[in-house]
């Protein structure tokens, strides 16, 4: 296992639509999750996709803590060719943050609920619902895969910020 460098906003790799898997090559997947979910949790992070670690596929590691998440947590999970459907068009905005864009922060609208679908390492279909925070991480991560980043899904730049001002403010209010 390897700890991977990580993209910056900015680079070829992030701004391009990953590739489908269509070979399930179990050790080479593998590899590539084990190194993903090392550099993750070596970044503090709790998502984490190929296109950020410069593996242009469409593969996508994440969790959820239960404090997050209303006490519910939603544990490591592994998608490859994932797919997302929003279930109605009610929106949410929410700060959001990116191992790839560091040191920033800023509002994004996001799918309240979602139906997500992926294969596993064996090929086969999972689909699962998801909901606010997890609905949330999903729909960021899955961005990734087709070249687009948090910034370009704010509707106001001006709640563009660096992470350490928000956290100050906090502290002071």
């Amino acid at each position: 296992m390897a700890v991977l460098k990580i993209a910056q906003m900015g680079s070829k790799i992030l701004k391009n639509r990953a590739q489908e898997i269509t070979n399930f090559d179990e050790v080479e997947i593998n590899r590539l999750f084990e190194d993903m979910i090392e550099t993750m949790e070596d970044s503090n992070g709790i998502g984490l996709a190929a296109p950020q670690v410069f593996f242009p596929l469409r593969v996508v590691i994440f969790f959820v803590p239960e404090s997050r998440n209303n006490g519910k947590e939603v544990p490591l999970t592994k998608m490859i060719n994932p797919i997302i459907r929003p279930k109605s068009e009610s929106m949410d905005e929410d700060w959001e943050s990116c191992l790839s864009v560091p040191g920033l922060a800023g509002i994004v609208p996001r799918w309240r609920n979602i139906t997500y679908s992926y294969q596993d390492l064996d090929g086969s279909l999972r689909e699962r619902d998801a909901s606010g925070y997890h609905a949330r991480v999903v729909q960021h991560e899955c961005d990734h895969l087709d070249g687009i980043l948090y910034p370009m899904r704010m509707v106001d730049l001006s709640t563009l910020s660096f992470v350490e001002t928000i956290s100050d403010e906090k502290e002071e209010s």
